[in-house]
């Protein structure tokens, strides 16, 4: 048989990440101060862009300005002419925004972007040509905030202890300590004050020594603490640090019941510890926190949720202006950078309007959801996961992903990045409701607690027989992991120390 070349035409279809739908994916994910920043580019970038309020003004303007106008068209297209402006965008892609190219089988498509599956366009937002990607990843210096969220995923709390937790991470400052009211936090998570104070008093015991401290004597103690070298002496100097700033060490002496060389050993131990134990870790600067969705409780307990217009840009196309150089458009190339700059406004418009609605729409569903907080409290959360939300909103899984990514939303309980809502879930053995991870957890720690004795210690395999008769389906190796997190003992090994007990 001989071979020869020939030619062939094939038809097929395929998914193209285009640099407008890169925009896209990109713009759900950012939060609203790094949204400002992309706009202010593109204010800059693009002369056919302008911000609402500008062209208000532009209104009111007398028509002496159309000779601004006209050199204003002039530079822009001498740019061009120069060399010095190119297009960002793929010119022969449709100008029609996937919300408004999806099937008919979708009818809120064109409102939020529903029947677009961007589950293959990557994770994180970072393409080709973002000038981003692994080398900042790799650069990012882990930060207290981070560091105290790994350490508290491995203490096994509970489903509302660990909300409990995530609230009084971020109340921590770039020191280490506290700086949030317990009664005040309580109040506002719907809980008793005696359960924000024992979370609180799990915290302390993370990595740095002196994390969570609401003073600095509260830092120092639970470094002494940690060393072991907290006694009736040193509480007394902790209590005294007034008379250490003095330099009174007559009246230290009194107050602590030590001669003078015991006291140098002990202002010796004070000035070995660290005031401020944060401070090693790296972090960004802090910046202010602005809601992006307000929740609040409507008429017949009904929860309303509406988007903060304030972090919301406001952008226009400016058509006069761009039938003006488009007129005085004279080389293919000039008219190219024209066409560019209204495809490249018209998308973003539409892009920013989609991510908005796109917002609302999980944000309503999260609350939805999530009712039972807002009504009764921290205690009241729900196992809940992307997925489950997904699919009440016709969404992918990712795009929900990057739209609760660096988003916020303020409660009557406080305020609360979206993220907040989302808790692991273990299946029920009757198919009826499922059970949460943390919950979970602290069934398996009640029933370690209460062995008294040797034989009623209970292995893994004992404590998925009792959970499975109170409904929860789980496997032997979920109840070891979650023991061994907790940092419980097998069950031989507290046989043995029960025996050692006795």
């Amino acid at each position: 048989m001989a071979l020869s070349a020939r030619l062939e035409i094939r038809q097929g279809q395929g998914l193209v990440i285009t640099p407008q739908l890169q925009q896209a994916i990109k713009l759900l994910q950012l939060s609203n101060l790094e949204l400002e920043a992309f706009v202010e580019g593109e204010l800059e970038r693009n002369p056919l862009l302008q911000r609402e309020e500008a062209e208000a003004a532009a209104e009111s303007a007398p028509d002496g300005d159309d000779g601004a106008g006209e050199a204003r068209a002039e530079s822009a297209l001498d740019e061009v002419s120069a060399g010095s402006a190119q297009s960002d965008l793929d010119v022969s892609h449709d100008e029609v925004s996937p919300g408004e190219r999806a099937t008919g089988d979708a009818p809120e498509a064109g409102e939020a972007g529903g029947a677009v599956d961007w589950s293959r366009a990557g994770k994180g937002g970072s393409f080709e040509g973002d000038g981003e990607g692994y080398d900042s990843l790799a650069a990012h210096q882990k930060t207290l905030h981070e560091h105290l969220e790994d350490q508290a995923a491995l203490l096994g709390l509970a489903a509302a202890d660990q909300a409990i937790a995530r609230v009084l991470i971020d109340g921590v400052d770039e020191g280490g300590y506290l700086r949030l009211d317990l009664a005040e936090t309580a109040e506002r998570l719907g809980c008793e004050s005696a359960r924000v104070e024992a979370v609180l008093a799990q915290l302390q015991t993370l990595e740095p020594v002196g994390v969570f401290a609401r003073s600095v004597p509260e830092c120092l103690r639970l470094q002494l603490q940690d060393k072991n070298r907290y006694d009736p002496a040193m509480a007394a100097l902790l209590d005294n640090l007034d008379l250490l700033a003095r330099r009174d060490m007559a009246g230290l002496k009194r107050a602590c019941g030590v001669d003078d060389e015991d006291l140098r050993d002990m202002v010796a131990e004070l000035r070995a510890l660290t005031p401020r134990p944060g401070a090693a870790f790296g972090g960004e600067p802090a910046q202010p926190v602005a809601p992006d969705v307000f929740v609040r409780e409507g008429p017949g307990g009904v929860w309303l949720v509406e988007l903060n217009t304030d972090t919301l840009p406001r952008l226009l196309v400016d058509q006069r202006y761009h039938a003006r150089i488009a007129g005085g458009a004279r080389s293919d190339q000039d008219k190219v950078f024209v066409a560019d700059c209204l495809a490249s406004a018209n998308w973003l418009v539409r892009s920013l309007d989609q991510r908005a609605k796109t917002i609302l729409k999980v944000a309503s569903e999260i609350v939805r959801q999530q009712d039972g907080f807002f009504a009764f409290g921290v205690e009241h959360l729900r196992p809940l996961n992307l997925k489950t939300v997904a699919e009440a909103i016709g969404m992918h899984e990712s795009t929900v992903s990057r739209v609760t990514s660096n988003k916020y939303v303020a409660t009557p309980r406080g305020l609360f990045e979206l993220k907040f809502f989302f808790t692991s879930a273990i299946a029920s053995t009757a198919g009826g409701e499922a059970h949460s991870a943390e919950s979970v957890r602290h069934k398996i720690r009640q029933l370690i607690e209460a062995e008294q004795s040797g034989a009623e210690v209970h292995s893994d395999d004992a404590i998925v027989e009792i959970l499975k008769e109170a409904g929860v389906d789980i496997a032997r190796r979920t109840v070891a992991k979650y023991r061994e997190a907790m940092r419980i003992p097998s069950s031989v090994e507290r046989r043995r120390m029960l025996k050692e007990a006795v």
